[in-house]
């Protein structure tokens, strides 16, 4: 089922959408738990801080919170701290139009480059990355874990 764009808003997220933001985090990342024993990062982060420090994009359908986008803007690059899709609304493309929202962010600030991280054992994600072009840059190991780190060229 194909969602018409102007049923799609992505918008600012402020210190009213905390709870939601939280909520669907943890709604989304959740199936994550059981690959690596422990909540992801993403569901321990705390948005009312980041919120503020960071900037954080919500995606609505219709008037339903289906996903967030939360990146942080570092000196040489901008970082993807975590992008975060309701389950009923997962393989729909949500995940890659918040993608492509923060590359453009990125052209927007300047950057030439965006990275993100993922856990090596979210395997889905690390092909949905590549296919849209980022290369592994390094690993590192976190909590029992090995962090996939990725980037990707802007032009």
């Amino acid at each position: 089922m194909s969602i018409p764009e102007d049923k799609i808003t992505i918008r600012k997220a402020g210190l009213a959408d905390v709870e939601d933001i939280s909520a669907l985090t943890d709604a989304a990342y959740a199936k994550y738990i059981p690959l690596i024993g422990r909540k992801p990062q993403p569901m321990t982060a705390d948005y009312s801080l980041m919120v503020i420090e960071d900037t954080i994009w919500l995606l609505s359908v219709e008037d339903q919170l289906a996903g967030v986008l939360v990146l942080t803007y570092e000196p040489e690059t901008l970082l993807i701290y975590s992008v975060a899709i309701r389950p009923e609304y997962q393989k729909q493309g949500f995940g890659r139009k918040l993608l492509a929202w923060a590359e453009a962010e990125a052209l927007l600030a300047g950057y030439r480059s965006i990275r993100l991280y993922t856990n090596e054992r979210f395997t889905y994600n690390i092909d949905l990355y590549r296919s849209l072009g980022y290369q592994e840059t390094s690993r590192e190991v976190l909590l029992n874990s090995i962090l996939v780190h990725m980037s990707k060229k802007l032009e």
